[in-house]
């Protein structure tokens, strides 16, 4: 039988088949009974689970980052579709569909380092070409660059969303820079292809995807800081020259002010033209694309409406179900 993705469940949907787990958690409900809760994956998206009167046994037969068979059914809580499971057992071998959970081909990957590939060295400043040199040439960094996820389960939360987002950041950079000519260009494209670099470390994604000790303790922005000021060091070294104090100082003020709000986790608010850029075509693409996925996997499929988001504060309008809007 074809497998069904995550997007394509509804309310009330039997399953039976193959999921990647993380976020494992044994937990007590308030009537002091323990449950079971995990987060299952394919390439499509995520769905919370839960399985009733669950036990350490229970939580012992898989880890985080294991393929599991799961077998329950969906329903609607509180807006939100959640799998209730009957049985949750790893995965054998033969069960198990490498390409049911890599929503980017390889082919997707080459493209994608192409594109970022010709913005990095179309700069014409020479110390920002240089920098980027130094990481693009930097296997170790790259390979993990090109894998890692952009989050954990919100925007482009998949293998190589991080390598995705960045190349479409630094898409919308070339298209805006042109009508604003008083925003340096090369500044903005260098600063959305390190905004996010802390994540390569930040998060754990050989299989499933969580945080790591340094991530929780020290988070993406500082850790981009620090790789940023290794490879200015290599890059002093490749050019035999200094590079530009200030450009430096304005490039880590972009890293730590472009998530925008000090609600948002940003150290510093954007104050200079080029942070302020920066935070704002960020959120644009991070908002669309996590938009985008709310409105696509809707399980509310007979209405024009999504399911109200309480964090959201709103509901999405999807069209016409007929197809007439």
């Amino acid at each position: 039988m074809a497998r069904k993705f995550i997007q394509q469940f509804g309310p009330a949907d039997r399953v039976d088949q193959v999921f990647l787990a993380s976020q494992k958690q044994l937990r007590v409900n308030k009537n002091g009974n323990s449950y079971l809760q995990v987060e299952l994956a394919d390439r499509s998206g995520s769905i919370s689970a839960r399985m009733w009167n669950a036990g350490e046994h229970e939580a012992r037969q898989f880890e985080d980052g294991d393929y599991v068979r799961v077998e329950g059914n969906t329903q609607l809580f509180q807006g939100a579709l959640q799998l209730i499971a009957v049985k949750i057992a790893k995965a054998k071998g033969d069960e198990i569909d490498e390409a049911d959970f890599m929503p980017l081909t390889p082919a997707d990957i080459d493209k994608l380092i192409g594109r970022l590939t010709k913005h990095l060295r179309g700069m014409t400043n020479p110390s920002l070409r240089t920098l980027a040199d130094c990481f693009l040439i930097d296997q170790a960094f790259m390979a993990k660059f090109t894998r890692a996820p952009a989050g954990v389960k919100n925007h482009h939360a998949y293998v190589g969303g991080l390598l995705h987002h960045v190349v479409q950041l630094m898409d919308l950079v070339a298209v805006v820079t042109p009508l604003y000519p008083q925003v340096d260009g090369d500044l903005l494209l260098m600063g959305a292809f390190l905004h996010d670099m802390g994540k390569t470390d930040e998060l754990s994604y050989d299989k499933g995807f969580a945080y790591t000790d340094e991530g929780q303790l020290i988070g993406h922005l500082v850790m981009a800081v620090g790789s940023l000021e290794r490879k200015v060091l290599e890059s002093e070294k490749l050019s035999g020259e200094p590079f530009p104090a200030e450009l430096v100082l304005r490039l880590k003020h972009m890293i730590v002010s472009h998530h925008g709000e000090y609600e948002f986790g940003s150290p510093k608010l954007p104050m200079t033209l080029e942070a302020t850029a920066l935070h704002l075509l960020d959120n644009l693409d991070a908002k669309l694309h996590s938009f985008h996925r709310l409105i696509r996997d809707d399980p509310n499929v007979e209405s024009n409406w999504t399911t109200y988001h309480a964090n959201l504060g709103r509901k999405f309008y999807k069209g016409s179900v007929g197809g007439d809007a």
